[in-house]
């Protein structure tokens, strides 16, 4: 398939990112999210509106939210598992919200503490509540590549939730390697089972280093949404040893390279996960902010 001239890139870090790591002080969620800002990036999920007592990290998601820079031409989103959390990220302001559901029982009972099909009951009510406050919600389909306590799943159990989703009035759709189960197989065979109108976005997990090459599968495919977390922070609780997202300046870098376009300025994105490195306090996984890009030179002997 023909290589596309553009990619569009949603930075995560500030929500998936922040949200796996021990908590942040808000100011510098809302240091990360302005430098972020800066980088060119278009699209940033911003924060999420969870319980406060199932996940602390995000307590302050409107104190957040109501004091960072708002830059006119970037999309920010605010996730949420369930209506209450979408009442809340619209009470916020926030004119995109993403709504999670497992493509896996056990997970979805994990993660949000009820069934798949109860989720999926809601969505049209979360669809239309969206639509009175003029805002878009999108779907994130976790576990589409794989359950860590289920294992494989069948393309088909995603493709029934894309089906629904769509049914909803839901505007698009993801597709979370929640624990990094995926391969470029996985991801032929995904998008092999699913049939949607609906604009796509891959949301891959580096835990087993297949990260980049899922997002070049998808890319040969057609697909040219895509997740990434500066510094690759994130992972997942239940993915032992998960070394989180891919890293957007890995994703940047690479597909600069290759003369595919994002509008993201790559130093200003190292930068950044310096940033956010300084303010999780370790050592981050991304190879581009520990080595710097391929053009870095070495003194000569």
């Amino acid at each position: 398939m023909h290589q596309p001239d553009r990619v569009s890139l949603r930075e995560v870090a500030p929500r998936d990112g922040l949200q796996n790591e021990p908590p942040v002080p808000t100011a510098d969620k809302i240091r990360l999210i302005d430098a972020l800002s800066r980088t060119g990036l278009s699209r940033i999920e911003a924060v999420s509106f969870v319980s406060p007592k199932a996940v602390p990290q995000m307590a302050d998601a409107a104190e957040v939210w109501a004091a960072v820079e708002k830059h006119s031409g970037i999309r920010y989103s605010a996730l949420a598992p369930n209506r209450k959390g979408v009442e809340r990220a619209l009470a916020a302001g926030f004119t995109a919200v993403e709504v999670v559901v497992s493509a896996s029982e056990t997970h979805n009972r994990a993660n949000v503490g009820r069934s798949v099909a109860e989720s999926l009951a809601e969505l049209p009510d979360i669809c239309a509540l969206a639509r009175e406050h003029l805002a878009s919600v999108e779907v994130i389909i976790a576990t589409s590549f794989g359950c860590p306590f289920e294992g494989d799943i069948d393309p088909a159990q995603v493709a029934r939730i894309v089906e629904a989703a769509e049914a909803a009035g839901a505007g698009r759709v993801a597709f979370g390697d929640t624990t990094g189960m995926g391969t470029p197989r996985r991801v032929t065979d995904l998008l092999d089972a699913v049939g949607t109108g609906l604009p796509m976005l891959m949301h891959f997990h580096d835990t087993r280093g297949t990260a980049l090459a899922n997002l070049l599968t998808a890319l040969d495919r057609g697909v040219t949404e895509f997740d990434a977390s500066v510094g690759g922070i994130g992972g997942c609780p239940f993915a032992p040893g998960a070394t989180g997202n891919v890293a957007t300046e890995e994703v940047v870098h690479m597909l600069h390279d290759m003369g595919v376009a994002t509008g993201i300025d790559l130093d200003a994105l190292i930068r950044t996960a310096g940033l956010a490195q300084e303010i999780v306090s370790r050592p981050l996984e991304s190879g581009v902010l520990r080595a710097g890009p391929r053009t870095s030179l070495s003194p000569k002997p």
